[in-house]
Order: C-alpha cells, then structure tokens, then sequence
C-alpha cells in the first residue's frame, strides 16, 4: 500500500512540476526550452490547456492517495496517461523528425513510467 502511495505522490508531483512549467508563462517556457521568441495567442491557449489538463490529472492521483480509494485505478491512468503521451512522440518523431532536447527527456522518462507503473500496479495491497 505505501508502494502504490508512493508513487502516486510521486506522479503527481512531477506531473504538476511540468505543468506549471508550460503554462503559468507559456511565453517563458517557449523562449527558455524552445528557443521560440514571440508565442501566438493559440500556442499560448495550447499550453495553458495542457497545464491544467496535467495537474487535473494530477490531482486525481493525490486525491486517490490521499483518500485510500481507487489507487489502482489510478495507477491505470498514470499508464494510460504516460503510454499516450508516448505514442504521440513516436508518432511525431517519425513523421516531423527530433525535436528540442526537452521533449526527447520526457519521451525517455514517460516510456519509463510505463513498465513501473505497471510493476506498482501488480503489486498486493
């Protein structure tokens, strides 16, 4: 139980790390890690939405930790979550090439959540 506790503490708080990086100033975050200087509007919108998409998320798993419920379920989701955002890279990586270093750090770690979200999942409550 505190395994699956653990974790979940720990997703959520990368995840909401990353998210407040891309949207509490998306025109920061762009001229820092993707050497973009001026940001539209919509880029913006994008990255303020994917921010509170992630910590929606996130605090889904701090609630299941904290709560004692639904943890595997939760522990699901982190798969879920992680095992999409990978396919997305993949996909683009072949499609547009390699981007920034940044996105190809969190490509290698969310395949690594993948396997030990798993191994979490399967162990005894």
């Amino acid at each position: 139980m505190v395994l699956k506790k653990s974790f979940l503490f720990l997703a959520f708080a990368m995840v909401s790390v990353i998210a407040l990086l891309y949207g509490i100033d998306p025109q920061w975050f762009a001229r820092t890690f993707l050497g973009v200087a001026d940001l539209s509007v919509d880029f913006a919108h994008i990255l303020r939405a994917v921010m509170c998409l992630y910590l929606a998320l996130g605090a889904f798993w701090l609630f299941c930790a904290v709560t004692d419920s639904h943890e595997d379920t939760a522990i699901l989701t982190t798969i879920v979550f992680a095992g999409g955002l990978v396919v997305g890279r993949l996909l683009s990586f072949g499609v547009d090439g390699f981007p920034s270093p940044l996105f190809v750090f969190y490509a290698i770690l969310e395949s690594a959540v993948i396997p030990l979200a798993w191994w979490v999942y399967k162990q005894p409550n």
